[in-house]
Parts: structure tokens; sequence; C-alpha cells
């Protein structure tokens, strides 16, 4: 019977095998995570909330279609583990932020959802997506994600007061598990993965993730509750105003806000900051048509020639804003000034044909 009892240094050793064995195997628990509060986990849906609301926005404008994305849920992983989970093919959009913020945030989305999305975008119904991803369906679906994103970052300019800017997306089809995939997020590290569930029409019921290095969170959460523009002075009639509210004094519930709803069909046109743009200049030109001719022809051009365009007389003329096709025209004369009626706005597959041009 001696021999069936463990020595002290047996024992010592299967407890650190039990250690090690758990460290790597064991699923990550945010809920016993030291890295956020629960009043930063909230901050970080209520940024969520209001940014994808306006992204809801943008995508519905360009698919023409009713986009409602849900309330977010917030968690903690690491890449790995995250990755792991993912059984089905995915879309990863890398966006970099180039002002306001630093660092990488992903962007991921089933590749069932991207075709749908990509059918819409070439002009399809979305019922009978093509069942692949060419060069022209990532680039649809990276103008998607791009409007998206691009309306998100205005809107946490506005949240946070302070221009946040980032760079075009790179969009990248993945199969987790069978393919590596070079992410711009740190291999172990924390990350933070804000959920959404989002419904495109009765098309799409599914679920899109933000993901996002910790430090980054914190920089979101950071500059919502302790904003970086100091109080005024203090004068004798007026007393000093108390610093902003730190996290613990802070108690949003995600749960309490409706889901980010956008249809073009609803009466109330959507929030516009056209304030962020009003410096901006727009050059708008009309195309009445082209032509080519060797450069001996152009040497040779005197008043009077006459150049024949490659456009009938009666055909629409192209309307660009900023050397970006936007619509169609016709040439009409008021008070004796012509003058361009827009008959036609530039569809989706023209839009992206002429991005890729």
């Amino acid at each position: 019977m001696s021999n069936s009892f463990l020595s002290q240094e047996e024992i010592d050793a299967l407890l650190q095998q039990h250690s090690e064995t758990a460290t790597i195997e064991e699923p990550f628990d945010e809920h016993h995570s030291p890295e956020l509060t629960g009043a930063e986990k909230d901050a970080l849906g209520e940024i969520g909330n209001i940014s994808m609301g306006s992204a809801a926005t943008a995508l519905s404008q360009l698919l023409n279609q009713r986009v409602t994305i849900t309330t977010p849920r917030v968690s903690i992983t690491t890449q790995p583990q995250l990755f792991a989970s993912f059984s089905t093919p995915y879309i990863a959009v890398e966006v970099n932020f180039t002002r306001g913020l630093e660092g990488s945030n992903l962007l991921i989305i089933k590749v069932s959802d991207a075709y749908i999305i990509a059918d819409l975008m070439m002009g399809g119904d979305g019922k009978n997506p093509v069942q692949e991803l060419t060069e022209l369906q990532l680039s649809a679906v990276g103008e998607a994600m791009n409007q998206m994103i691009g309306s998100a970052a205005t809107s946490m300019s506005s949240i946070f007061q302070t221009a946040v800017s980032i760079s075009p997306p790179a969009v990248e089809p993945i199969k987790f598990g069978e393919q590596h995939y070079h992410s711009p997020l740190v291999n172990g590290d924390a990350i933070v993965v804000v959920s959404f569930r989002m419904e495109i029409g009765d098309l799409i019921d599914s679920e899109i993730m933000q993901v996002m290095p910790l430090r980054v969170a914190k920089k979101e959460v950071d500059m919502l509750l302790r904003p970086s523009s100091p109080p005024l002075p203090a004068s004798e009639d007026q007393p000093a105003k108390e610093p902003a509210p730190g996290p613990a004094q802070v108690s949003w519930d995600t749960r309490d806000y409706p889901p980010a709803v956008y249809d073009r069909g609803v009466d109330q046109p959507p929030p516009k900051n056209i304030d962020l743009i009003l410096d901006v200049p727009l050059q708008i030109s009309v195309v009445l048509g082209k032509t080519r001719k060797p450069i001996k022809d152009v040497l040779g051009l005197t008043p009077g020639t006459i150049v024949e365009l490659e456009k009938l007389a009666d055909e629409p003329v192209d309307i660009l804003v900023n050397g970006t096709l936007i619509a169609h025209g016709e040439v009409v004369v008021i008070n004796e000034n012509f003058g361009v009626r827009i008959t036609s706005i530039a569809s989706a597959v023209e839009r992206i044909n002429n991005l890729r041009g």
C-alpha cells in the first residue's frame, strides 16, 4: 500500500503540469479579466452604437435596402482564440487610423454576406449572388466597407470632439485554419471584440464584428470619458467646472439603446455633419465628349477648327465632381447661359468601374 502514495515532488510536478495545460487550453474568460471595467465596456458599446448607426445609414443608401444594426456586445479575447472560433470563410477589412487615433482595427464579415453585398452594389437584387469574389466583387465590397467605416469615423469625430481619419480599407477573404493571415493585431495580446447583429432587408441576418487592440479600445474610452480640452479658468463670479467623471462615476447600459436602423423609406432624413466639409473645395465638370488625335493633328489646330467627339448630339453628358463620375445630364440654355440638367445619377456599377479605372 505504501507504494500507492505519491511523493511531494510528484504531486508538485502534477500540479505544475496541470497549471501549464490550463493556461494553453482553457478559454479566455472576459468576465474575470481585469483589462476593462464594466463602465468601460458600456462606454465602448455606446461608441459602437452611435458609430454603427451612421454606418447603417451609409450602407442603406448604397444598397437601397433597409439596414438594421443591433446594440453591440463587447468581449475580450486573444487573436488565436478568436480566429480558432471561425469555422466559415470570412472577409477581413483592415482599417488604419491616420488621425485622432493610432493603430489598426479589423472589421470581419462572413463571405456569404459579402456575396450579397457585392451583388447589391453591382445592381443585382441580392437573391442569387455569384458565389465567388473576383477583383470586381472585392472592389464592390471594399467600397461598401469604405463608406460604412468613413461614416463611423465621422460619428466618432463628433463623439470625441476631435477629427478622426482613416486610410482606405484593405479587403481580404480569409479561410481561417486553412491559410495564414498577416493580421495587424499583435499575436498573444488582448483584443476587444465588438459584435453587432446586422440585418439587410430580408437578405442578410448575420453578424459583423469590429476587432481592435486593447490599447485602441482604452484610448477610445479615455477620449470619451476624459476629453482632452482643458476646463475654462475660474473667475470670481464663475466657479471652476468639475473635471469630467471617470469610469467609476459613469454607468451606461447599452441594452437600453434601440437598434441602429435606417430605412430609405422613412420621412425623416438622416443627420448630416455638413460642417465637416464646408471648407472642402469641390470642382464640378461637365464632359461633352472625348476624342483621340495624334500629336500632329493637335499641333495643326487653329481657330475655327471643328473637333468631332465620339458622342452623338443628343446623348447625355457626364457630370464629374473632383474627377469622379456622379451623374448624367443634358445641356440646356437658361437666360442665354449654358447649363446642365441632371437626368440620372450614376449607378453603383458605374461608380465601381470608375474607381477601378
